[in-house]
């Protein structure tokens, strides 16, 4: 299936957990003595939807305090944060993690070695696969799939954070190898 498809497909649980994970992914490395993993509270939130909003505002109160950096990354996902809906159970939950995924094709594709046609190549990334991309983009394409489908692959199962903890696991990959992009890319640039 396409990125999209399994999107479309995609229970509540899953959504929500794919769209935290692309929001997770687009953090920049955080300063010194600054939290880690402000995002984490909502995987909690992931596995018991009760818990979602109460989760919901500790993580966007913790996003507050997380630096803007340089590339304009952090407000974008603070206003993604802002529009997740209050209730794991809203409508907009899909809308919401696809908007995620979008975010996160984004980021990746502005700090990969070649960049190609922006959002031609993105769209084609999400319904055909990410022939054509680099590898920042076709890296990122891969890991949101492996999300979705490990997640289908838990839907129902006992207990509600099966499957979280491998895709939080991927999730930190991902985001170990974007900084490390983004950090290469800097020293490339040297001193403004």
């Amino acid at each position: 299936m396409s990125l999209l498809e399994l999107i479309a497909a995609a229970d509540e649980r899953a959504l929500a957990a794919s769209g935290i994970a692309c929001l997770d992914r687009c953090l920049p490395q955080p300063v010194e003595g600054a939290d880690p993993d402000p995002l984490r509270p909502l995987w909690a939130g992931c596995a018991d939807r009760d818990e979602w909003p109460d989760r919901l505002a500790e993580a966007r109160a913790a996003l507050n305090d997380v630096s803007s950096g340089a590339d304009g990354t952090v407000p974008a996902i603070r206003k993604l944060l802002g529009d997740a809906p209050a209730e794991r159970t809203d409508p907009g939950l899909r809308a919401w993690a696809d908007a995620c995924s979008l975010l996160a094709l984004e980021v990746h594709l502005g700090q990969d070695a070649a960049p190609a046609a922006g959002d031609d190549l993105l769209r084609r990334c999400r319904e055909d696969g990410p022939t054509g991309a680099g590898p920042l983009v076709a890296g990122e394409v891969g890991r949101q799939i492996r999300i979705l489908e490990m997640l289908a692959e838990t839907a129902g199962a006992s207990p509600a954070g099966a499957g979280l903890r491998q895709a939080l696991d991927v999730s930190t990959e991902g985001q170990r190898v974007l900084r490390a992009a983004t950090s290469r890319r800097a020293r490339g640039r040297g001193p403004a």
